[in-house]
């Protein structure tokens, strides 16, 4: 595995309602545009972003929200946060680039690549789902471990919903993806309302983008049954499950999925 990413300085996008949001970018290559979980920063990329860089020159947003973007107390949406992505791209000069979306962020990156798919080469949605009514929901017994009353209790249920019980008992963290320790609790309530707001079904079909849908087999917080459904819907996109793996598949399972991914992405007509 590669090692740890290292941090980057952060600059600054504004989107479309005057939002700052923060962006990083390292490596060299065409532009890896990566885009995070739900209360996430771009640290949740950091353990596999190295993987990358060696071929892409990878660009990392801060969700309003969190991290150094800013924070405004009013409902988000999936679709305004796919604005935020592509005025960071502006910002950074990109006309085009691929896009791997995990969780969260691959609801938003289904938004960014339906709506303008001039600016999405190559599509990786990962361990997220189509939303809506037609979306597998987690389960009951699952819901009720996240909102637990003691927040002790709710981040041993979140790890063991990320990471297999091998993976945990020899890794110790810090876990970048259980959330941006420095969000605000309104912030985090706002993240969640887009989560559960999200239904991109009806055009998902317009996505043009070669695009390929990976998820873990054991996924629980984001039902594996969601995967068929995306890539039912989107035009010749193509299905991966990671037996095994849970919702942090490209962490525990980066051995298996960064190459998977690059792969693919390599495979990507370069003019699309």
């Amino acid at each position: 595995m590669s090692q740890p990413f290292d941090g980057r300085a952060s600059a600054f996008a504004t989107a479309p309602d005057g939002t700052r949001i923060a962006y990083q970018v390292a490596g060299e290559g065409p532009p890896l545009l990566l885009l995070s979980g739900q209360s996430n920063s771009h640290r949740w990329w950091d353990p596999v972003r190295g993987g990358f860089e060696g071929a892409y020159r990878t660009i990392t947003v801060d969700h309003r929200g969190t991290g150094a973007s800013d924070k405004p107390d009013r409902p988000y949406r999936t679709e305004e946060m796919a604005e935020d992505a592509l005025a960071v791209l502006d910002a950074v000069g990109v006309e085009r680039a691929h896009v791997y979306g995990t969780s969260m962020g691959g609801r938003i990156a289904q938004w960014l690549a339906a709506r303008h798919p001039e600016r999405v080469r190559g599509l990786v949605l990962g361990c997220t789902s189509p939303g809506g009514r037609l979306a597998v929901e987690r389960g009951d017994d699952v819901r009720a471990s996240l909102g637990a009353a003691d927040p002790r209790a709710v981040l041993r249920a979140l790890l063991a919903l990320m990471y297999t019980p091998e993976w945990l008992a020899s890794h110790r963290g810090p876990f970048t993806t259980v959330g941006d320790p420095g969000m605000p609790p309104f912030a985090r309530r706002r993240h969640l309302g887009a989560s559960n707001r999200h239904d991109a079904w009806n055009v998902l079909p317009s996505i043009s983008a070669p695009t390929l849908v990976v998820h873990g087999t054991d996924d629980l917080l984001n039902p594996t049954a969601n995967a068929p459904l995306l890539a039912g819907r989107i035009p010749g996109a193509r299905l991966e499950l990671i037996p095994g793996a849970r919702h942090a598949y490209f962490e525990e399972f980066a051995d298996v999925a960064t190459p998977l991914v690059l792969d693919f992405l390599a495979g990507v007509p370069v003019d699309r």
